[in-house]
């Protein structure tokens, strides 16, 4: 079995830790302090950054980019509909509101003007 690779070899630290030995430093002086920037970024990409860097994994990478978009595109939809739906309730209320003016009588328009002046007289 010559024709194998060497085996790594894997020290425990001081700390605690262990490393590979082909990874120490001359002198180990403790552990090492790493300041992570993190700058500005489009929202998915961020998010992206943070879970590479926490070490969180693919998973949440692959789901940040996965979700991102397809939740701006959901919502999207939502706002469509419910546009659309307001919109088809302003049109129904102006042809009610229409249909209802044009068949009143002059009853009607009396009925409505009592009613103001009740209402006025009520205010005062």
């Amino acid at each position: 079995m010559t024709h194998l690779p060497e085996p790594t070899r894997v020290v425990q630290l001081p700390d605690g830790t262990h490393v590979y030995a082909d990874q120490l430093p001359a002198t180990y002086a403790g552990p090492q302090v790493v300041h992570q920037h993190i700058h500005q970024a489009p929202p998915d990409r961020t998010v992206q950054r943070l879970a590479l860097g926490s070490g969180v994994g693919a998973g949440a990478v692959a789901a940040g980019v996965y979700f991102g978009p397809l939740l701006v595109g959901v919502l999207t939809a939502i706002a469509a509909n419910i546009a659309m739906l307001a919109f088809l309730a302003l049109i129904l209320a102006w042809g009610v509101h229409t249909v209802v003016k044009s068949a009143g009588s002059s009853e009607g328009a009396a009925a409505v003007k009592n009613a103001r002046r009740l209402a006025r007289r009520r205010r005062r």
